[in-house]
């Protein structure tokens, strides 16, 4: 399974948002985990960090969690830290992977001193919470889950 090239499509409000390759580096049972190049073009600055050409994306793909976790490490090797993506279970395939994104999404700096929610605001004006309230619910549970680990420990998360 390792080396093998798959395709990474994320999808947003019934759309693909962005599709990219990725080398895969391990599977488990439930896990695929790859590692890919930034994918989108130019610098996106956050504030709290910036991913830009060069940096390396390790990204964890679960089919029975409602989230993925992108290990970010910089062109010269420098883990800047985690961007977790709120998600239903990954559709992990022979050709590749597919989430939908649902707009909640956490940041952990490399030294834990950061655990940011973010996008809350996006996902109150998704609808999600009128139109599929289980989802919703499931999405809240695992945006707090990874806040703890990220207060606790994310890095045990992916061992």
């Amino acid at each position: 399974m390792s080396g093998r090239s798959v395709e990474i499509t994320l999808r947003k409000a019934g759309r693909t948002k962005i599709r990219y390759p990725a080398e895969v580096l391990a599977e488990r049972e439930a896990r695929l985990s790859v590692r890919a190049p930034w994918a989108a073009e130019g610098v996106r600055d956050f504030g709290f960090v910036r991913f830009e050409p060069g940096d390396v994306f390790v990204e964890h793909y679960w089919r029975d969690r409602w989230y993925t976790v992108k290990e970010v490490w910089s062109a010269d090797g420098a883990l800047k830290g985690w961007y977790c993506d709120i998600t239903r279970p990954a559709e992990i395939g022979g050709a590749g992977v597919v989430v939908e994104d649902l707009d909640l999404d956490l940041w952990v700096s490399a030294d834990g001193s950061e655990v940011l929610r973010l996008d809350e605001d996006e996902f109150a004006a998704s609808g999600l919470t009128a139109s599929d309230p289980e989802a919703a619910e499931r999405a809240v549970v695992a945006l707090d889950e990874l806040a703890r680990l990220g207060r606790d420990g994310l890095v045990e998360l992916l061992r």
